[in-house]
């Protein structure tokens, strides 16, 4: 039994002719008839009467004409869903985020598709980067997007769209360090707690490098957790230097630290290598592409 057949029967149902059936459907009339005999006899139960040159539903036919019906349309349904995905307008998108791109994608990830794609169902995790692989890979998540620095490499990962972003420290307006005329070393900033989300290895180590053994973040940093809209609002309100990428608190002012911190993220698109795309990750490349830039230097 296919979906052809059954529009076949859906037809006959309706015009009651297998001449005139035949040439809506474009079939020759005896393509027609094999058709609908090839399906009675799948099914063991005549569909038509004939009556003359009139075809008309059996007591067996009209109740399967009623179940063709549900078919055809489920399956159209289905097609059309089908589109819809292709262009993300519909499926789901589940994404992983790491604490920089979460504060600047999340909301407007969630804005974009509650206007733009309100049948797309987008579910957004975050969590340090281990974990968030660690559900890629077993296909709780369909992408993420992290800092690559923080990434072991391996080749069932495939890595895209990297945005590179500064680092800074930061603090709020009118605060002590913020009044000094002239440069701050890192020793100026030991005077207050340090704020900031789990760094990379390879951020810790270029701390280190910098500003010696006292900038290493399991030293230095005190106010830790995985959301840095939480920690800027601490450095809003308090005496707290957060160490974040600039972009993620543009109302805190910069420090004039010297030497100027080096320890960048280069935001990446992760997905699983040679895995079918989840619908919506276009969406997701475009806002990257908008919001994922550095704001300027300060003077």
């Amino acid at each position: 039994m296919t979906l052809v057949q059954l529009r076949h029967l859906m037809s006959l149902a309706q015009t009651g002719s297998f001449s005139k059936s035949a040439a809506a459907l474009f079939l020759t009339q005896p393509a027609l008839s094999r058709s609908i005999r090839a399906l009675e006899a799948e099914l063991g139960q005549p569909l038509f009467d004939r009556i003359g040159r009139h075809s008309e539903p059996t007591p067996f036919g009209r109740d399967a004409v009623t179940r063709a019906q549900a078919l055809v349309l489920a399956a159209d349904d289905l097609r059309a869903s089908g589109r819809r995905a292709d262009d993300g307008q519909e499926g789901e998108l589940r994404i992983g985020m790491g604490s920089g791109p979460g504060a600047l994608l999340m909301t407007p990830l969630l804005m974009k598709a509650a206007k733009d794609r309100p049948r797309l169902r987008v579910e957004i995790a975050r969590a340090g980067t281990d974990l968030l692989v660690q559900a890629l890979r077993e296909r709780a998540l369909d992408a993420l997007v992290v800092d690559a620095r923080s990434l072991r490499p391996a080749p069932d990962l495939k890595t895209e769209k990297l945005h590179g972003m500064r680092g800074a420290f930061m603090v709020r307006r009118g605060h002590p360090l913020a009044r000094r005329r002239g440069d701050l070393s890192f020793d100026d900033l030991l005077r207050y707690p340090m704020a900031s989300t789990p760094l990379s290895d390879e951020v810790a180590r270029r701390l280190v490098e910098q500003y010696g053994p006292s900038a290493d973040p399991s030293l230095c940093v005190t106010l830790r957790c995985q959301e840095i809209a939480s920690l800027v609002e601490v450095a809003k309100r308090s005496e707290a230097v957060l160490l974040a990428i600039r972009a993620a608190a543009p109302d805190l002012v910069e420090l004039n630290v010297q030497p100027a911190v080096a320890a960048t993220a280069r935001f990446g698109l992760v997905t699983l290598a040679r895995r079918t795309e989840a619908p919506g990750l276009a969406m997701v490349r475009e806002l990257m592409a908008q919001l994922l830039l550095d704001p300027p230097a300060q003077g």
